[in-house]
């Protein structure tokens, strides 16, 4: 990657589980992300569990915002009648990554098949930080984590702050 296109923008990580049936002590796939992001020496500053709802998931992720360059949100983002993390996040999105939930998809198919239609993985930009929606499966998160978020989150970040 040419240098030139990044900037020394500081980065964190806010961490929001979206459950109804996980408490923080039972947060595996919230707890690799916080983990995997620490050890890339990129400081977690933000972290909740909230359940499946549009206004739970909107309020955790407004207090994200004000902590963290980068926000993760694992979970809820399937298709069962009480997945709302995209309906919740989405419509907030000023711009939208397109990409990574289509590379996220395509290198899910090696690990769980077809079975991948049912991802609904999206990413975007919100008032300049960065926003991760992925599945909440620890699979899932340290895949998205080590392939597509943490090699690219400065990069992503500075150009969001240009």
């Amino acid at each position: 990657m040419d240098p030139s296109h990044l900037s020394d923008v500081t980065l964190q990580t806010a961490v929001i589980t979206v459950s109804t049936s996980r408490t923080a002590d039972e947060d595996v796939s919230g707890a690799v992300i916080k983990e995997l992001s620490e050890a890339a020496d990129i400081p977690v500053t933000f972290y909740r569990v909230v359940p499946d709802e549009i206004d739970a998931i909107r309020a955790a992720l407004q207090e994200a915002l004000s902590a963290a360059s980068c926000v993760i949100i694992n979970g809820g983002t399937g298709i069962t009648h009480d997945d709302c993390t995209i309906e919740a996040v989405s419509p907030l999105f000023e711009k939208t990554l397109d990409g990574f939930g289509e590379i996220f998809r395509m290198l899910s198919l090696e690990e769980v098949g077809t079975r991948v239609l049912l991802s609904r993985a999206a990413a975007g930009i919100i008032d300049r930080r960065a926003v991760f929606c992925i599945p909440g499966s620890t699979a899932a998160v340290r895949l998205a984590m080590v392939k597509l978020i943490l090699p690219e989150m400065r990069h992503i970040v500075t150009h969001a702050n240009k």
